[in-house]
């Protein structure tokens, strides 16, 4: 599960560089995971495409949060918006 957070909202404790980073897609979104457990703590969004801008998507500039790696959180109560991946045009 992930919570879309504004770019100035994420705070990164640890060294971003430890962190390895997969870039996907279109090349304008970015996993960044711990390279020993594979965890995904957070993830820079790819932008809409010019089809999916001319369908209605709006372009989003911040980050996609695990809220699964995040501390004192109870995330059950946060509001969910489901994503038909297999609607993405990838």
């Amino acid at each position: 599960m992930t919570f879309r957070v504004a770019s100035n909202q994420l705070q990164v404790v640890s060294p971003i560089e430890q962190l390895t980073v997969y870039h996907w897609g279109t090349n304008t979104g970015a996993d960044y995971f711990c390279a020993k457990c594979g965890i995904m703590p957070f993830r820079k969004p790819s932008a809409p495409t010019q089809e999916e801008l001319v369908s209605g998507a709006i372009r989003f500039e911040g980050w996609a949060i695990n809220v699964r790696c995040l501390s004192e959180l109870e995330f059950l109560g946060l509001p969910k918006v489901r994503i038909p991946g297999v609607d993405l045009n990838i």
